[in-house]
């Protein structure tokens, strides 16, 4: 799984890297094989003058539906990052989820009209 960071207007440390590397992983690691690329936008939206504005967007493409994107907004851009990928990764499983249900649901309607196995 590639994991994409972008930042706006501020430096990446390594140690935030590290920290957002190993939350991803750890948080989607029932879902690895699935996912490509998890991407990351990292913003201090009022600059230096503070207050509610550091954000985290997580976006996750899913191959034949939308992609899942997060958006969270903190005074701790810590915690915009944590709270963002529990919110994905449980929007992850709802999504995943619902897909592999609507592809049961048309697999059956099709194995019932065969004739060959509707004596079963």
């Amino acid at each position: 799984m590639r994991i994409d960071i972008h930042t706006g207007s501020f430096p990446l440390t390594d140690s935030m890297r590290k920290h957002i590397e190993h939350r991803v992983r750890s948080s989607f690691s029932w879902a690895q094989q699935g996912l490509r690329n998890v991407s990351l936008r990292l913003e201090d939206l009022n600059g230096p003058k503070g207050g509610a504005d550091k954000s985290c967007r997580i976006e996750i493409p899913i191959s034949g539906t939308t992609p899942v994107v997060i958006h969270e907004v903190q005074t701790n851009l810590q915690v915009a990052i944590d709270r963002a990928v529990n919110r994905a990764g449980h929007a992850l499983s709802r999504k995943l989820a619902r897909k592999h249900e609507l592809s049961t649901r048309r697999l059956v309607p099709t194995l019932i009209s065969d004739p060959d196995l509707a004596s079963f």
